[in-house]
């Protein structure tokens, strides 16, 4: 049995904001809270400390309707956007595991600083991870020198930079996958961003 189905991805095309709504509510926040309850414990098993799941309410949007949604993690119960952060998402296009460091975070320079010492852990990634400036977006770059150099002093120097580096993987490519493989792309995903974000989080 398909974990994601194509009408998961098709919610995006609802119209209307209390259309929508009802879609993510039907469809896709019960997949969220899911994942949000396993890899909270996965996350936590390998960083040795507790990670709390944060599934997007959406909750200030008044007309606009949401064109992506997604569950965080991060090691604070209040709150996922002023912390590096792991996330599962959709847009209509794809789904995205990323690990980001979004325009909140009050650390961000000093994430930038230690991040520009290290880029190889950028760098060094597999070759279908991504990276971009915009976690509002849905476009991103293959990873290069270039592309990890560029982002990561955007990052330090802009105020509205941001961070986020992961894997795509098609609506299409997604809806071929059984819930097993598609917890292991995660686990994969995430388990090679795991040095990243301890670079990240270092408190020194």
């Amino acid at each position: 049995m398909k974990y994601w189905k194509k009408k998961d991805f098709d919610v995006f095309k609802k119209e209307g904001l209390e259309a929508r709504m009802e879609g993510l509510d039907a469809t896709i926040r019960p997949k969220f809270h899911e994942l949000g309850a396993h890899f909270s414990e996965e996350l936590a098993a390998k960083l040795g400390h507790e990670m709390f799941p944060h599934v997007a309410k959406h909750a200030r949007r008044t007309v606009n309707p949401p064109k992506d949604s997604w569950v965080a993690f991060a090691p604070y119960k209040r709150g996922y956007k002023a912390l590096p952060h792991f996330q599962i998402g959709l847009w209509e296009s794809h789904v995205f595991v990323i690990l980001a460091v979004i325009y909140e975070a009050p650390t961000k320079t000093a994430i930038a600083d230690r991040l520009s010492k290290k880029t190889s852990l950028v760098t060094s990634l597999p070759k279908d991870f991504v990276i971009s400036g915009d976690h509002m977006k849905p476009d991103a770059e293959p990873i290069s020198k270039l592309t990890t150099a560029h982002y990561v002093q955007r990052l330090g120097t802009i105020k509205k930079g941001e961070l986020v580096i992961g894997r795509h993987l098609s609506a299409d490519d997604a809806t071929k996958l059984s819930k097993a493989q598609f917890y292991q792309f995660v686990e994969e995903t995430f388990d090679a961003l795991l040095p990243l974000y301890r670079k990240m989080t270092e408190l020194r």
